[in-house]
């Protein structure tokens, strides 16, 4: 693989946005919810200028091959952030090459620059990749997720 590059994605960067949600689709096979109604320009641009999003892209040869998107949370227990990786992919011809390592490691210098002090993610007990990429990367809690309905 040749080498790739990361960038944080900025308000100019709505279409790199819709590819990386092309890449999230694609990896989770889940296409319908990543690519079929996506938002308009105006509400991406809104998203990717606000201060408590963060979209990181991975590059290989200008083409969007993997990233992440998190969202920076503000502590009320202490003044203090937190930030929360809700996803990270990588297109699978790119995977077990260190790109999600090195999203990982964008990411955490974007939280030192904001004040953050921990980065958290959650993992699928049927993910094994991603339950050893982050046991590599941090600390494992045993905890658990619910959904609780809107409507």
């Amino acid at each position: 693989m040749k080498s790739h590059s990361i960038r944080q994605l900025a308000v100019d960067d709505v279409k790199l946005f819709r590819e990386l949600l092309g890449v999230f689709g694609d990896a989770f096979e889940d296409t319908n919810t990543y690519c079929a109604a996506q938002p308009g320009a105006k509400y991406l641009e809104d998203l990717l200028g606000d201060p408590g999003f963060i979209a990181l892209a991975a590059f290989q040869d200008a083409q969007v091959i993997a990233g992440l998107a998190a969202y920076v949370l503000k502590k009320f227990e202490q003044a203090r952030k937190e930030i929360y990786i809700y996803d990270i992919a990588v297109t699978e011809s790119c995977r077990r090459k260190g790109v999600a390592t090195a999203l990982i490691a964008e990411l955490k210098r974007v939280a030192a620059e904001c004040g953050a002090y921990v980065i958290y993610v959650q993992a699928d007990v049927t993910d094994p990749p991603a339950i050893a990429l982050y046991t590599k990367l941090g600390t494992r809690e045993e905890v658990l997720h619910f959904d609780i309905e809107v409507k």
